[in-house]
């Protein structure tokens, strides 16, 4: 079972945006604290902190680090404020972790992009918000045609499969 009592309170107390600039809603931590923090809660509940890990050292470290100004106060303030969770979305069912094996294509389409394919073990899933997605946008670059898509719950074309609440590692 999802422990979303859990989560929730791990967001009211600052630890779903630990690194986080508090500008942006987060804590404002070094990665000494981060790494304690994450080790403290691990030791209690693993999968617990597989869920805060994934909210902080994938989903809100890569917005901070790499959205646009636009991104960060729509996905990454409620975020880091543990309001909404995020999902980093890499493992395909032939490439696994692999981002350079992976088939999930993104084709431009002007003013929006046309995804394609297939994740499995996402963390969060089910239960998240925000989703990180890596996708193939231009196929012949290969490794360097690999970019990250934000979506977002409820978009048109989206479906989470049956298992949505995977724990654990």
């Amino acid at each position: 079972k999802f422990p979303a009592e859990q989560i929730k309170k791990l967001g009211e107390l600052g630890f779903l945006g630990m690194m986080v600039d508090p500008k942006y809603g987060g804590s404002g931590l070094d990665t000494i604290s981060y790494v304690l923090a994450m080790e403290e809660i691990s030791k209690v509940d693993a999968s617990v902190s597989v869920v805060m890990s994934v909210n902080n050292s994938l989903v809100c470290w890569g917005l901070e680090t790499f959205g646009t100004e636009e991104q960060k106060q729509k996905y990454l303030v409620p975020l880091a404020k543990g309001e909404k969770l995020g999902a980093f979305l890499l493992s395909e069912p032939e490439a696994g972790s692999d981002a350079t094996s992976q088939k999930t294509t993104a084709e431009d389409k002007g003013d929006y992009y046309l995804l394609n394919g297939t994740k499995n073990w996402i963390t969060n899933g089910g239960k998240a918000d925000t989703y990180l997605v890596i996708a193939q946008t231009h196929a012949e670059k290969k490794h360097k045609g690999i970019n990250v898509l934000i979506l977002e719950k409820g978009m048109p074309g989206f479906t989470s499969g049956k298992k949505e609440n995977k724990l654990g590692m």
